[in-house]
This record gives C-alpha cells, structure tokens and sequence, in this order.
C-alpha cells in the first residue's frame, strides 16, 4: 500500500471535556523516517498549490485546521481526489505521485517529509511526470 496514496488515520486521545491530542511517531504512524516538518498557512481559497511530484520524497500531509482538499495522479494516471478535513488523519504521498492542493483560508496544513529539501527531487512539468526520460 506504501505505492499509492492513502488516508492514515493517527489515534485520537481525549475527550470533548478536555479537548484531544494526536500523536505521530517516526517509522511507526508516519511509515518513514521524518527527515523535514514544513507548514503552510493563510493560503486564500482562489489558490491551488503544488503542481508537483518527487522523484524520492514521500510525505505525510495534515490539516491541522481547516481544510485541504488534495488531488493525486500517479504514472499510471490513476487520479483521487481526498478531503483532509480532521486533525487525527493525514495524507501518505508516495514518490511519483502528482499532487495539487486547495485549502480553505483558515487551514494550517502540516507535512512530514522523508528527505531534506532538494530541488532536483522535484518534478514540476507535467509532461515530464508523464514521460519520464529519467529518475534521479
């Protein structure tokens, strides 16, 4: 399943008394070694990041707050569409993986990466993606 994007629902602990936490561990919850942490915030509604895939990197993404609405292609085209709308569930991004995202306003999204960043990990052409003439 670490080939395909899917949903990893982190445990959640408490009540609506006290409020809740959810806890991420390296190589257990997130199925790889953590590497980097980045966060997005205050993206406005028009705007739709990423445009992008990693020859390398996985990922986990979460929405911390709000919501984000993210779409994945892998080489074989298969599309999906998934809402990250809880704070105890995120996004796995496998390598190769195409993915924009769309996030509501009030949305902090939160990303655990397996490698540092590099910029030729990225694939930014579409066509490219596509028909790939070779993986770093």
């Amino acid at each position: 399943m670490e080939d395909q994007p899917h949903l990893i629902e982190f445990k959640k602990i408490g009540d609506s008394s006290i409020g809740y936490i959810s806890v991420a561990e390296n190589q257990k919850d997130i199925p790889f070694k953590i590497e980097r942490v980045f966060w997005t915030y205050f993206t406005p509604e028009d705007v739709v990041r990423g445009h992008h895939a990693h020859y390398k990197t996985e990922q986990v993404l979460i929405a911390a707050t709000g919501w984000i609405k993210v779409e994945t292609e892998n080489r074989l085209g298969e599309k999906n569409t998934f809402l990250l709308d809880k704070p105890n569930q995120g996004l796995y991004l496998p390598p190769n993986c195409w993915h924009t995202m769309k996030y509501s306003h009030s949305s902090v999204q939160l990303v655990f990466a397996s490698t540092v960043y590099i910029e030729s990990d990225y694939i930014r052409d579409y066509n490219e993606f596509r028909n790939p003439k070779k993986n770093p």
